[in-house]
């Protein structure tokens, strides 16, 4: 035997797997189905969550579903001369209240429903969009339950009024108790919607698509589409229409001296910032 034979044969130097070896790829499809699932039994969890509560809540107002019409059927009854409503199909006495215990069902959870939609989107925010964004979702919630009010106290006394006030000498009003939960549930989501001016002006600064400034300039054209939404959102009459054109104004006005408090100390600091970046690359 030779000496060469006796030498130890070179060591082959270990080459690391490619990038794109299939053994990685495996890992990194397995990893992201993973984080897909988890996120869609998450979903899952959320949702049940919020149709278990409506239902939970529909059953226990279910008993009281004859009170609560009669509770939103009283502004009209004050206003009809016998006191009465009708009802021109034959299961409309029955289904009407049990829908309305379905829409107060929801209107009362909704607090809870928004909470499970802010617990799924929460943990994919920055810290600074989570202080924002929960002080925005309980200030929408409250002004979405304010406009509600608003319209039950405040419009709905004033337009039965006027329309009792102008119905033709020879003609009785009655209304249908189907047609009239209709036409109260659309008001109370116009005038819901209406007082989310201010979230909406706010979060328009927030982004950065206008600035305070410029929605101050844009305040002859914010009331005449305020009172071209009243004529779409309201029935076909003046009174209704100016309690939700003006409402409108005055929440866009609140949202602009809102949007100045909130948005501006941001600016103002992100130009701090800025400034010391600078001064400390002068140094």
């Amino acid at each position: 035997m030779t000496t060469a034979d006796m030498q130890d044969p070179p060591e082959t130097p270990d080459t690391p797997p490619a990038p794109d070896s299939p053994g990685t790829s495996d890992e990194n499809v397995d990893a992201t189905e993973g984080t897909l699932l988890s996120h869609l039994l998450e979903l899952r969890r959320r949702l049940m969550y919020m149709f278990g509560s409506v239902l939970l809540m529909f059953i226990a107002l279910t008993p009281f579903s004859r009170k609560l019409f009669a509770w939103l059927a009283e502004p009209l009854l004050k206003q009809l001369p016998e006191g009465t409503m009708i009802a021109t199909q034959v299961a409309s006495p029955f289904l009407t209240p049990f829908k309305l215990t379905f829409m107060v069902a929801v209107f009362l959870v909704m607090p809870l429903v928004l909470y499970q939609v802010w617990a799924f989107v929460a943990p994919g925010l920055y810290s600074r969009e989570k202080r924002f964004g929960l002080p925005l979702l309980l200030s929408s919630v409250v002004l979405f339950y304010a406009g509600c009010a608003f319209a039950y106290y405040v419009v709905f006394p004033l337009v039965f009024g006027f329309f009792a006030s102008t119905t033709p000498q020879g003609v009785e009003m009655m209304t249908d108790i189907g047609h009239y939960l209709d036409f109260v549930l659309a008001l109370f989501l116009a005038f819901g919607l209406a007082f989310e001016v201010p979230v909406a002006t706010v979060l328009v600064c927030w982004a950065g698509i206008t600035n305070p400034k410029k929605l101050g300039s844009y305040r002859a054209y914010v009331l005449l589409g305020a009172f071209v939404g009243g004529m779409f959102l309201t029935p076909p009459d003046v009174v209704s229409q100016i309690l939700l054109a003006v409402p409108i104004y005055l929440l866009y006005e609140v949202g602009i001296v809102l949007a100045r408090v909130v948005v501006r100390p941001r600016d103002e600091d992100a130009d701090d910032t800025a400034g010391n970046e600078k001064t400390e690359r002068a140094g």
